[in-house]
């Protein structure tokens, strides 16, 4: 099981997402990356764990606009597309890669 990150900054003018884990890693994951990304029902099937989601009709510019907690296990984020129920795990987000596809940056 992966750590509470100590730090999670969405950096706007980067278009990232940096978390800090207790080891001192500080980890950057692009926005539309991340949101194409999305663990929930919505954009995952949740028998077959195929994506629903198009990520190329995610916005290229989809950022948060509100980051929250889900106990202490998760992050919440809400969209700017609108979309707002991925939970995004610790053990997920330590998981992910940093630097999406190429599209992303």
């Amino acid at each position: 099981m992966t750590s509470t990150p100590k730090n999670i900054r969405a950096l706007s003018d980067e278009d990232l997402l940096e978390l800090t884990w207790p080891d001192g890693r500080i980890q950057r994951i692009p926005f539309v990356y991340l949101r194409g990304e999305c663990p929930c029902a919505e954009c995952v099937d949740e028998m077959t764990g195929e994506k629903l989601i198009d990520v190329d009709k995610i916005p290229r510019d989809v950022h948060p606009t509100k980051l929250g907690l889900s106990g202490n296990y998760a992050l919440r984020i809400v969209w700017s597309d609108g979309h707002y129920t991925g939970l995004y795990t610790w053990d997920r987000l330590g998981g992910l890669k940093e630097h999406g596809p190429q599209e992303a940056h």
